[in-house]
């Protein structure tokens, strides 16, 4: 059963969620903050274990990617970047494979419980996004059916509005003929 503290757990753990090189990932000093552990020491934990974190489950920021992301928290409401401006290196993003990986290098009970919390939110993602597509899927079969509609409505106000105004350009006239000849 879903406590209220595990719902604010997954809220936290949502919003720190970000999407890098196509990828949903989540930053070193946000996974610290969860494990209640200070980044340096997580850091520590993962460079003694690096064979464990090959590049499609950790990979470090490029100069670009960490301005681009400190633009983006400019303009935002929520901003982690605060607690972390005196950093002298660029941050290491954790792919849910990485976050999963962690597990196996920071082995205390906290650990492991926010562990699970990131796994269900990454599932429940997966699962929304599943359901996104069914739904875009669907709005496009509409489209693609409301397209067919309007040329058949279409035909049809022709074949009314013929009926309505009948063409009289090849039609003989009736009555008497003056001929002026």
């Amino acid at each position: 059963m879903k406590t209220n503290e595990d719902s604010i757990i997954q809220q936290r753990i949502t919003r720190s969620i970000y999407i890098i090189r196509d990828q949903k990932v989540l930053m070193d000093s946000d996974l610290a903050e969860l494990y209640g552990v200070e980044t340096k020491r997580l850091n520590e934990q993962v460079k003694r274990n690096i064979e464990r974190f090959p590049e499609d489950f950790m990979f470090q920021l490029s100069e670009e990617e960490l301005e681009n992301l400190k633009s983006q928290f400019a303009t935002s409401s929520y901003s982690s970047f605060a607690s972390w401006g005196g950093r002298r290196n660029r941050p290491f993003m954790f792919t849910e494979q990485g976050v999963a990986m962690l597990s196996s290098v920071l082995n205390s009970p906290t650990a492991i419980q926010v562990n699970i919390s990131i796994m269900r939110v990454f599932v429940s993602m997966r699962t929304w996004a599943m359901n996104n597509d069914d739904l875009l899927n669907k709005i496009n079969e509409l489209n693609a059916n409301q397209t067919a509609n309007n040329e058949h409505i279409q035909h049809i106000y022709q074949v009314i509005e013929e009926l309505l105004r009948p063409s009289l350009g090849e039609r003989r006239l009736i009555g008497f003929n003056r001929d002026d000849s």
